[in-house]
């Protein structure tokens, strides 16, 4: 049995929140009281999710790309007129890219990369901060890599992405420390998700060499992290990296 963090009467949204940790995630928000709303690209699989987890709680698909700026907009005035505010944003969407060498890397892949991981948190943030900003109470949660902190060989494009993620907490959490809303970021290890089907053996190999624990974080325990980071109880540390990589982080 987990501990239930107090999410009563909040709403949330989650990006790419129909598998893997965002699923986990949705999943832990909805046991913990709050409505959330998946915002993901595939909107059948956001559906289905939603379904299987109507039991739960309230949740909402939204077909979302979050590489557009006027996607993500159309789907905050969406979600704002079905559950009427948004106090919890976690960007969760993200891409592996290939494994190749950085001289080697397509630049279409560096693009693609790039707009998922990094312009798709920019969107977000730039269209739901105001609306948190007008109520004086916000949560963003952002969910960056050990691959940010330390740089994995073979995914330059990756890496560099949560590592700029990493830069935008910090800057954003300054921005916003005179209002009551938290941006903090989580680093975790590689998971067992779909992700790993975008990555050659030999690189899921290596990051899992490099964890002391000696096996990959599990979906449930980056969402325990994320629920907290989520909550009301998240009040005074902001623009912070919250390490979850098995002690494979040096810093």
């Amino acid at each position: 049995m987990t501990n239930r963090i107090d999410l009563d009467g909040r709403v949330a949204v989650v990006t790419g929140g129909a598998q893997g940790i965002g699923r986990a995630i949705v999943e832990r928000f909805l046991r913990s009281g709050a409505t959330v709303a998946i915002w993901d690209r595939d909107h059948t699989l956001a559906a289905q999710t939603a379904s299987e987890l109507a039991n739960s709680g309230r949740v909402l698909p939204y077909a979302v790309d979050v590489t557009r700026l006027d996607d993500v907009e159309r789907a905050c005035e969406r979600t704002l007129t079905g559950v009427g505010r948004i106090d919890i944003l976690v960007n969760n969407a993200g891409i592996a890219g290939p494994n190749q060498k950085t001289w080697d890397y397509p630049p279409e892949a560096w693009a693609a990369v790039m707009a998922v991981n990094l312009d798709g948190p920019f969107h977000c943030c730039r269209t739901i901060v105001p609306h948190m900003i007008a109520q004086n109470y916000g949560r963003i949660v952002n969910i960056a890599s050990i691959a940010g902190k330390e740089g994995n060989p073979n995914a330059s494009a990756y890496s560099a992405s949560k590592a700029a993620l990493i830069a935008l907490t910090k800057s954003l959490g300054k921005e916003l420390a005179e209002h009551d809303i938290a941006v903090n970021c989580i680093t975790p290890a590689a998971a067992r998700t779909a992700i790993f089907a975008q990555m050659t053996q030999e690189h899921i190999a290596y990051m899992l060499s490099k964890i002391p624990r000696a096996r990959f974080v599990e979906v449930e325990e980056v969402a325990a992290l994320a629920a907290f980071c989520a909550s009301a109880e998240c009040s005074f540390t902001t623009a912070a990296v919250f390490d979850i990589s098995g002690g494979r982080a040096t810093y």
